[in-house]
C-alpha cells in the first residue's frame, strides 16, 4: 500500500512538470560552467601552444636554411677519411686505424636485419615524416615527471641526424633543432636513403680484433664472419640490439677478446627484446621466433682475429689527439670563443671536442705532419734491438676477484724524442717498447721525476740569469748541519755516494759531476734566504712546465734533484732553451691541416719566449759540454760514432736508479731518452721491495746487466743519435758549434770567493780561470783569505789575538771569520769538511767563527808521570793552547823555563831533576805550577876539590847516579846526551822543541 502511494506522488510531480523543469535549469547550470571552463582551457592550450611554439622558434633561430645538397653532404660525409702525411709529404695512413666501417647499399642488406632494426629502432619509420609526436610528448612528460623510465622519442631519421649533423648533447635546444632537421630531411630525402645512411653510419661496438666498428656490414664480418646480406634472424637481431648500448652490448673487449660469461648476458637479453618486438608487429610467426631463441649466438661468433691497429699506433694516437685539440680551438674560434672559454668551460669543450672528432672523421682532411719517416722507423728499430734494457722483474700477483695467484712479468720500458731547436718540430720520438704489452706514450703522457737533469733548469741557470753565480762560483759540496736538517723537517740530502763529502767546488765541478749537495744549497739559498722562490717558479714555467706543478709555493730545496713527476716532452723541450739561445719554443707535431679543397685551415706558427739572456744559455751550455768530456756521461760520448760534434747535456737518475735520463743538444736538435718501469708495484701490494737496500736497476735477477744503470741508458741515447746521423747526417753531426752571442769573457778569480784574485789567494795557488757573462763580472778583489797567528785547540782553529803567546801560534793562511756565514755556510758543523782533501788546499785553515771566552787563568795539569824520559799529564780546559815546562836540580832551587809544547807530553832533557808544568791559554793567561816531579834522583851536594877535572867530575856523577836511578834505563851514553841536550836547550830556550811541535801542528792540520 505504501509503495503505491509513493509512486503515485513521483507519477504526479512528472506530469505536473516540476521535473523536467527543475533538471533543465540543472543542466542549463552544469552546461555554462562547463562551456566556461573549455573556453579557459582552449585558452590556456591556445597560450602555451603559442609560447611553446615561441619558445621553440627562439631555439632553432640560428639554423640555417640549407640546400639539399648541403645537407647530403653532412647526412653522406661518411667515406671520406682523413689521412696522415710524415715530413715531406709521405703518406703515412688513414687517421682513424681503430674504427672500421664498410660502406654498403641497401639491397645489400639482409631483410631479417632490416625488419629487426625497424622493430627496435623505430616502428613508425615507413609512416612518419621524421618524428613521432606521441613520442616526443611522452619523452617531455618523462623528463618533467622525472620518471626513471624515459624512453628516447628520438626516430631513425633523429639518430642519423644526432650523429652526423648534431652533437649528442642533451638539452632543449638541440632536441628542437633535431625535429626542425628531421622534417626537412625527410622532404629532401626518401626512406631508402635515410635507412641506408643510417645503416651506414650507426655504431656496433668492436669487432674480433678489438677494433670499434661502425655500419651494419662492418658488424657482420666483425662478429659472425659474414657479409650483411647473409645474417641469419638470431644474428640479425642481435646485431638491430647493439646501437642502443654499443659498448655494454658488444661482445668483445677492447683486445678481441670474447667477454666474460656474466658481461654476454645483457647483451642476449637485448637479442631477446628485438625478437619479442618483431613477433608482436607481426614480422615473425611464434616457430621462427622460437628457432631464433635456441641459436646459440655467442658459439657462432667469429674466431679473434690478431689487432689490425695502425703500424704506428703510438704516432697515430698522438697524432689524432694533436689534430683533435688543434681543430676544438679552430671550430670554437669561428663561432667566437677563445682558448680561455674552452678551458674554463668544460661543457663548451665538450661540444667542440665531438664536432672536431666528427670532422677529422669524415671530411677528408690531409694532416702533415713534422716526423721524419725513415728517423722514426730507425728509433723503433734500435728500441727493438737494443740489448740493455735490464732487468725484468717477474712478480706475484693476485686477482682481486678469483683470490688466485699469477705470474707477471715488469719489463724496462723507454721514451725518447728528438725535436728541432729553432722550430720545436718533433722529427722522431718512441713511445715505448710494445705497444700491446703498454699502451701508455712514456714521452707525453707517462710523468715521472726527472732527477738531475733539473739541476741546470732549476737552480744554476736562474742563478746565473739574476747574477748570483758564474760558473766558477764556489759552493760547498758538504751535507746539511743539524740546523738546516731540523728545518727541513729532518731532509738532508746525499751525493749519490752518500759517505762523499768534497769541500768548496766550482759551479762549473759541482754540475758536471752531478753532485746533489752543491745544487741543493744554491737552490735552498735563492729560495729561502734570497726570496727568489717565485722567480725560480717563473723560469721554470716560462721553460714549458707546469704552472700548477711549479708555483711558487710548491717549490722546494729537493727540486734540483728531480721535478715532481713531469713528462719526457717538457725536459726535452727545455734543453733546447741552452741551444736557442735562452728562447722557448714549444716542440709540436702537427705542420698544417688541409681540406679536400686543398685550403689550409691550420698552419703552425713558432712562438718564442724569452727565459735567459743568451749569455747565461751559452754558459749553461759550455758548463753542459763538459759533462761529456769529463763528467758523467763520458761513457755516452764514446759511444758516438761522431764524436766531434759539439753536444752539450745532462744526466738524471731518480732515487734507487728507477728512472734514467739523458737529455743532449747540439746546435740543431735536442734529444732526451728515458727508462724505468710503468709500475714499482713489486710486491703486489702497492710497495716497493727492498728499496733501501738495492737499487731497482742493481737487482740480483738481472742477467744482462754488465753495464751499470746509467750507461744503459747513455748507450741507448747514444744508439738512437748514431741511427739518425746515419739518415740526415747535416741535421745531426753540424760542424758549426753552439754560438757565443758575444758578451762573453774569460777571467781568472779566486776559488774561494769567486771574486778577483787577491795576492793571499794567489800565494795560495787558488787562482783558476772561467768563462764569464761580462754584465757579472767581480769588480772586487777576495778578502776571504788572511794572512797572520792562528792557534789550534783540539781539532779547532782559531785566529790568534793579542794576547796569544807567539810559542804557541802559527803564521799561516786562514778564512776570515765571518766569511763562512756570509757564503751560507753556517749550519756546516764541521767546518774542515769545507776544505778540500788535495794538495792545492793544504796551507789554507778554516778557523772557527767566534772567539772563546776569557774564564781567566787555567786549572794547573795534573797527573804528572814519567816513562823513560818523557814527562806526560792530562788534558786541561778547551781554551788551553799550550804548556811551559820548567825544570830546577833541587826543589830548593829556583825554576827556569826549558820548553814549550802544545802536546800533553815532553821529552825531559835531564835526569836528576825536579819539573813542573804549566798550562797556558788562548788569552795568554798561565795556570800556577803542577805538583813537581822528579827525574832520577835528587842527591846532596858534595864538596870538592876546585882544581878537579871537569870531565872527571862528570864521569864521577853518571857512576854515583848509575846505580841510583829509580828507572835504571839510562847508561852512560844517554847521560851524555841528556847533558848535552840540557846544554842546548838552556842556550835556545828550547827553540828546537818549538819548532818540532810546529812542525807536528802543521802536519795535523793538512790531515784535518
Amino acid at each position: 500500500m505504501k509503495r503505491n502511494e509513493r509512486k503515485n506522488r513521483w507519477l504526479a510531480v512528472f506530469q505536473e512538470g516540476k521535473f523536467i523543469s527543475s533538471t533543465r535549469i540543472t543542466l542549463d547550470v552544469l552546461w555554462h560552467v562547463a562551456l566556461f571552463f573549455i573556453v579557459i582551457g582552449l585558452i590556456a592550450m591556445f597560450f602555451m601552444a603559442g609560447t611553446g611554439f615561441g619558445y621553440f622558434a627562439s631555439l632553432v633561430q640560428d639554423i640555417p636554411t640549407e640546400k639539399k645538397e648541403d645537407m647530403r653532404d653532412q647526412v653522406y660525409n661518411y667515406e671520406e677519411t682523413s689521412h696522415i702525411y710524415f715530413a715531406n709529404n709521405v703518406h703515412m695512413g688513414e687517421l682513424r686505424s681503430d674504427l672500421h666501417r664498410e660502406e654498403i647499399a641497401l639491397d645489400e642488406v639482409s631483410k631479417e636485419l632490416k625488419m629487426a632494426i625497424k622493430a627496435t629502432e623505430d616502428e613508425y619509420f615507413e609512416t612518419h615524416n621524421g618524428i613521432v609526436p606521441k613520442a616526443i610528448m611522452r619523452a617531455l612528460y618523462q623528463e618533467f615527471a622525472g620518471t626513471d623510465m624515459q624512453s628516447g622519442g628520438s626516430t631513425l631519421t633523429q639518430q642519423l641526424i644526432k650523429s652526423q649533423i648534431l652533437t649528442n648533447e642533451v638539452s632543449f635546444e638541440r632536441k628542437a633543432k633535431e625535429i626542425l632537421i628531421a622534417l626537412r630531411l625527410e622532404n629532401f630525402f626518401n626512406k631508402d636513403e635515410i635507412f641506408e645512411a643510417y645503416l651506414n653510419i650507426v655504431p656496433f661496438g668492436r669487432d674480433s680484433s678489438g677494433r670499434n666498428i661502425a655500419g651494419v656490414q662492418a658488424a657482420a664480418q666483425g662478429l659472425f664472419d659474414v657479409d650483411a646480406s647473409e645474417l641469419n634472424l638470431a644474428q640479425a637481431a642481435f646485431i638491430a640490439g647493439l646501437p642502443q648500448s654499443p659498448s655494454i652490448y658488444t661482445p668483445f673487449d677492447g683486445n678481441g677478446n670474447v667477454k666474460p660469461e656474466e658481461s654476454l648476458e645483457d647483451g642476449l637479453e637485448r637479442q631477446i627484446i628485438v625478437l619479442n618486438r618483431m613477433r608482436d608487429e607481426g614480422i615473425i610467426d611464434e616457430e621462427t621466433y622460437n628457432e631464433a631463441r635456441e641459436y646459440d649466438t655467442i658459439g657462432n661468433l667469429t674466431d679473434k682475429n690478431e689487432s689490425t691497429i695502425s703500424e704506428y699506433p703510438f704516432l697515430t694516437l698522438e697524432i689524432e689527439s694533436r689534430a683533435k685539440d688543434i681543430m676544438v680551438e679552430h671550430l670554437a674560434e669561428q663561432d667566437g670563443y677563445t682558448k680561455e672559454d674552452l678551458n674554463n668551460d668544460d661543457s663548451i669543450y665538450e661540444q667542440y671536442e665531438i664536432i672536431a672528432e666528427r670532422n677529422l672523421r669524415q671530411n677528408g682532411y690531409d694532416i702533415h705532419t713534422t716526423i721524419n719517416k725513415e728517423i722514426f722507423d730507425r728509433f723503433q728499430d734500435v728500441t727493438d734491438e737494443y740489448s740493455y734494457f735490464r732487468p725484468t722483474h717477474t712478480v706475484t700477483r693476485t686477482d682481486p676477484d678469483t683470490g688466485e695467484s699469477y705470474q707477471e712479468e715488469v719489463p724496462v720500458e723507454a721514451g725518447a724524442m728528438l725535436r728541432d731547436n729553432k722550430t720545436g718540430a718533433i722529427i722522431a720520438y718512441v713511445g715505448g717498447r710494445d705497444y700491446e704489452r703498454s699502451q701508455m706514450d712514456h714521452v707525453f703522457y707517462y710523468h715521472r721525476p726527472n732527477g738531475s737533469t733539473m739541476k741546470p733548469l732549476a737552480s744554476y741557470a736562474p742563478a746565473m740569469d739574476m747574477g748570483y753565480l758564474h760558473p766558477g762560483s764556489p759552493l760547498a759540496d758538504v751535507k746539511f748541519g743539524d740546523s738546516l736538517i731540523n728545518e727541513h723537517g729532518g731532509w738532508g740530502p746525499t751525493n749519490f755516494c752518500s759517505s762523499c763529502e768534497r769541500g768548496i767546488e766550482s759551479a762549473r765541478t759541482a754540475l758536471v759531476n752531478s753532485h746533489n749537495l752543491p745544487a741543493t744549497r744554491l737552490s735552498y739559498d735563492l729560495a729561502n734566504k734570497r726570496g727568489m722562490r717565485e722567480d725560480i717558479s717563473n723560469y721554470l714555467i716560462n721553460q714549458g712546465f707546469s704552472e700548477e706543478t711549479f708555483a711558487p709555493n710548491r717549490i722546494a730545496t729537493p727540486t734540483p734533484l728531480g721535478g715532481d713527476s713531469v713528462y719526457l716532452k717538457n725536459t726535452t723541450d727545455a734543453y733546447s732553451v741552452f741551444a736557442n739561445q735562452g728562447k722557448f719554443i714549444e716542440s709540436y707535431m702537427i705542420d698544417k691541416i688541409v681540406d679536400d679543397d686543398g685550403n689550409s685551415i691550420y698552419e703552425h706558427e713558432v712562438e718564442e719566449t724569452e727565459v735567459f739572456s743568451p749569455q747565461t744559455a751559452y754558459l749553461t751550455l759550455d758548463i753542459l759540454r763538459d759533462v761529456l768530456t769529463e763528467g758523467t756521461a763520458t761513457y755516452l760520448r764514446s759511444q758516438l760514432t761522431n764524436q766531434g760534434v759539439d753536444w752539450a747535456g745532462k744526466t738524471g737518475t731518480s732515487d734507487h736508479t728507477q728512472d734514467l735520463l739523458f737529455i743532449g743538444t747540439n746546435p740543431n736538435v735536442t734529444l732526451g731518452t728515458w727508462i724505468g718501469y710503468d709500475t714499482y708495484d713489486y710486491n703486489g701490494d702497492g710497495t716497493v721491495s727492498d728499496y733501501e737496500k738495492q737499487d731497482i736497476m742493481n737487482l740480483d735477477n738481472c742477467s744482462n746487466c754488465s753495464l751499470p744503470p746509467s750507461y744503459r741508458n747513455q748507450g741507448y741515447w747514444a744508439e738512437l743519435a748514431n741511427a739518425a746521423t746515419e739518415v740526415d747526417p747535416d741535421l745531426m753531426a753540424p760542424s758549426e758549434n753552439h754560438q757565443n752571442p758575444g758578451g762573453i769573457v774569460s777571467r781568472s778569480y779566486c776559488q774561494l770567493s769567486g771574486d778577483l784574485p787577491s795576492e793571499a789567494c794567489e800565494e795560495l795557488g787558488l787562482v783558476s780561470t772561467d768563462l764569464f757573462n761580462i754584465e757579472h763580472v767581480p769588480d772586487e778583489s777576495d778578502d776571504s783569505v788572511i794572512e797572520g797567528r792562528y792557534v789550534q785547540i783540539g781539532d779547532e782553529y782559531y785566529e790568534a789575538i793579542d794576547e796569544t803567546p807567539e810559542d804557541f801560534t802559527e803564521e799561516g793562511f786562514f778564512l776570515r771569520p765571518g766569511f763562512i756565514e756570509e757564503q751560507g755556510w753556517g749550519d756546516i758543523d764541521d767546518l774542515s769538511k769545507l776544505l778540500p782533501d788535495n794538495e792545492v788546499w793544504e796551507n789554507l785553515i778554516v778557523p772557527e767563527d767566534e772567539t772563546l771566552d776569557d774564564n781567566g787563568a787555567p786549572s794547573s795539569p795534573s797527573g804528572l808521570g814519567i816513562d823513560g824520559n818523557t814527562l806526560s799529564w792530562s788534558d786541561s780546559e778547551q781554551d788551553v793552547i799550550g804548556y811551559h815546562v820548567y825544570m830546577a836540580p833541587t826543589e830548593e832551587d829556583e825554576f827556569e823555563l826549558v820548553g814549550s809544547t802544545k802536546d800533553t807530553s815532553f821529552e825531559l832533557p835531564r835526569n836528576n831533576s825536579v819539573y813542573v808544568v804549566m798550562a797556558v791559554d788562548y788569552h795568554g793567561h798561565e795556570s800556577d805550577f803542577s805538583n813537581e816531579i822528579v827525574y832520577g834522583s835528587i842527591e846532596p851536594p858534595e864538596e870538592e876539590e876546585e882544581e878537579e877535572d871537569d870531565e872527571d867530575n862528570e864521569d864521577s856523577d853518571e857512576e854515583g847516579n848509575s846505580d841510583e836511578q829509580n828507572d835504571g834505563d839510562v847508561d852512560d851514553d844517554n847521560s851524555n846526551d841528556n847533558d848535552n841536550n840540557n846544554d842546548g836547550n838552556s842556550n835556545n830556550n828550547d827553540d828546537s822543541g818549538s819548532n818540532e811541535n810546529n812542525d807536528s801542528t802543521q802536519d795535523n792540520s793538512i790531515e784535518s
